[in-house]
């Protein structure tokens, strides 16, 4: 029953799309990380209701190559890498819209004890308990740095602190290479290998937001502009709650 009640508020979002949303169309979308999780969930959900076929991938190297391809119709990132393609051209700068809030979250090895990380002083002790702890360096690398200098700590951190390259934290947590991973909570929650703590403690928790625009390349742009339209509608927001972040409109 709940997959029809999404289809049902998904079709009726997409009555107010344009006409020519009503003709099929394949759709490749590019995202990093931190919307992956949404952006599969949504790219069904807009594919049943319209007959689109939307493909998700992961950003890969740089983008500028393939966006002057015109292989792909849709970019997702962060606020300032998605202003940068805007700058360069490669994405339509009317048609950038936010779409998610991600917070912070802790998660441990599978099996491995669980820490207080309730209060910003229980996460502050949990941090200097740990053997090792480590974190990407993108948008949510940079949020937990901020959050570990407001704690004082930048400088007692560094020698036990491991940044991540390609892949999720929690792939290097669930082999072991350190003790304590922080990422966006919707990247940590239900991994196999891991156990999800839970979020950092606000007012240490900063959100990430993701943002989603037309590529200028794209060779269906009614099409993708109807995906932004969806995906920034009160339509898209269960699915994305589904994926443990929330919509930008929520905020």
């Amino acid at each position: 029953m709940a997959g029809w009640r999404t289809f049902a508020c998904v079709a009726a979002a997409l009555v107010c799309l344009p006409q020519g949303a009503a003709v099929a169309a394949d759709l490749v979308v590019v995202t990093n990380q931190g919307a992956m999780p949404s952006l599969q969930e949504l790219a069904s959900a807009f594919g049943r209701a319209t007959g689109n076929h939307v493909t998700v991938k992961l950003a890969a190297g740089d983008l500028s190559q393939a966006l002057k391809n015109g292989t792909v119709d849709l970019v997702s990132q962060n606020p300032e890498p998605l202003g940068q393609l805007v700058k360069n051209g490669g994405v339509i700068a009317g048609s950038v819209a936010p779409f998610q809030l991600a917070e912070l979250g802790v998660a441990v090895r599978a099996g491995a004890p669980k820490p207080d990380i309730g209060t910003p002083a229980s996460f502050k002790a949990a941090l200097l308990a740990a053997r090792s702890i480590g974190y990407s360096r993108g948008c949510s690398g940079t949020n937990i740095g901020k959050a570990i200098a407001d704690l004082g700590l930048t400088e007692t951190l560094k020698a036990k602190t491991i940044f991540t390259g390609n892949g999720p934290v929690t792939d290097y947590l669930a082999r072991g290479d350190f003790e304590l991973g922080l990422q966006q909570t919707n990247i940590m929650e239900g991994v196999r290998g891991v156990d999800f703590v839970g979020p950092v403690p606000a007012p240490l928790n900063r959100s990430c937001e993701s943002d989603i625009g037309v590529a200028a390349g794209s060779h269906a742009p009614d099409a993708a502009r109807d995906f932004v339209r969806f995906v920034t509608s009160p339509a898209a927001a269960p699915l994305i709650r589904k994926t443990h972040a929330e919509p930008f409109h929520s905020r």
